[in-house]
């Protein structure tokens, strides 16, 4: 992993040998000519975005890359529009303009555009090349990074997708001023996230900073963004397709998730049932002795210091439970759960005593 800091642009590398890549962070990227010059060599380009990101940067975009020939594909927003319908949509576009294997799509928008601009491009014509230009921070975080790439089912989250990473990823800091503050705080949860299971120093930080962070400052967000990079980018080149240490990386994830299957996909944001999965983490952790009372209450204090929620909605223990056993990380049977053996140390486990868990998710859910 390297980094420079000749200029205000942070790159970190991600080590995966031939499928190894840069992710650039800074203001104004999505701009650079030369940056694109530099990266990317498709002459032809699909710019999948949204409704509500291509107002604000998709003619820029096409501007800088010419004179590539462009298309573009804009799709409903919204967490409800993750589904293999709305999929469908980029593979006809890829198919009505006559792209083919040496074209490349560049995903413009939060994380569910780059999870299904990121998918299409690992089924296009048996895997084309994609480029990342995440517009949130949530998904200049974590989802724009590592190759993730899927849509939801009605019944399960993410349940259909790939591990494919892309060439390339562009945070460019300069769109978060257009995130509306409950988008942007929904980023915080998956950046809080970092020093709980990995980083204690770097949840120093973040207490220390949350107010800077609360206010966008861009020094603040430039170091909080490229630490969370740095941590998943450290995770990721060890445990490409998550086989043991990468699943860390989904504290709250399965708490989360079963929150946004119950409520409906979109009215909870990704972030705040991850918030809220979060502090159900740590509680578990605490029933189990593994943390104490006083770091419990120091979790709790900074995601609430974040503006996001700690209690999760009253979807019922039993249907939570029903939902958890939906998840991806499921093996022979057994939910399998991240949990903190101290602050900034996480582990996967399944072995956890199951009257714990029954109640945590009746102390939450019930």
């Amino acid at each position: 992993m390297s980094i420079s800091r000749e200029t205000s642009t942070q790159r970190i590398h991600i080590e995966l040998g031939e499928r190894s890549y840069p992710i650039y962070i800074g203001p104004d990227l999505l701009n650079s000519r030369s940056m694109w010059d530099t990266h990317l060599s498709s002459r032809q380009v699909l710019i999948v975005t949204n409704t509500t990101v291509a107002p604000l940067y998709m003619d820029a975009l096409t501007e800088t890359l010419a004179p590539r020939r462009v298309a573009s594909v804009i799709l409903p927003d919204g967490e409800q529009y993750k589904t293999l319908e709305t999929f469908s949509q980029i593979i006809d576009s890829l198919v009505e303009n006559r792209l083919n294997r040496d074209a490349a799509i560049i995903a413009l928008g939060g994380g569910v555009i780059g999870d299904m601009a990121g998918f299409a491009a690992a089924c296009y014509q048996r895997g084309i090349d994609y480029v990342q230009v995440p517009t949130t921070l949530l998904a200049q975080v974590d989802s724009s990074v590592g190759g993730k790439t899927a849509v939801n089912h009605p019944k399960a989250k993410n349940m259909v997708g790939a591990f494919y990473q892309p060439k390339l990823v562009l945070a460019d800091t300069a769109t978060l001023s257009t995130l509306p503050d409950r988008e942007y705080r929904a980023g915080l949860a998956e950046v809080v996230k970092y020093g709980f299971i990995y980083d204690v120093r770097f949840l120093d930080w973040l207490e220390r900073n949350v107010e800077a962070l609360n206010a966008r400052d861009e020094s603040a967000l430039i170091h909080a963004i490229r630490r969370s990079c740095e941590i998943k980018a450290e995770v990721v080149s060890i445990d490409e397709r998550e086989n043991g240490l990468r699943a860390i990386l989904n504290l709250g994830h399965t708490f989360g998730h079963a929150i946004e299957t119950a409520e409906g996909y979109g009215a909870w944001l990704h972030g705040e049932a991850v918030a809220a999965g979060t502090v159900m983490a740590l509680d578990l952790s605490a029933r189990l002795n593994w943390i104490g009372p006083a770091d419990l209450d120091r979790g709790v204090d900074l995601i609430k210091r974040m503006h996001l929620p700690v209690v999760p909605p009253k979807i019922g223990s039993q249907r939570a439970l029903s939902l958890m056993g939906m998840d991806k990380k499921v093996v022979g049977g057994h939910v399998r759960l991240i949990l903190l053996r101290m602050l900034g140390k996480a582990d996967v486990v399944s072995d956890y005593p199951m009257p714990a868990l029954e109640a945590t998710l009746q102390h939450f859910f019930d």
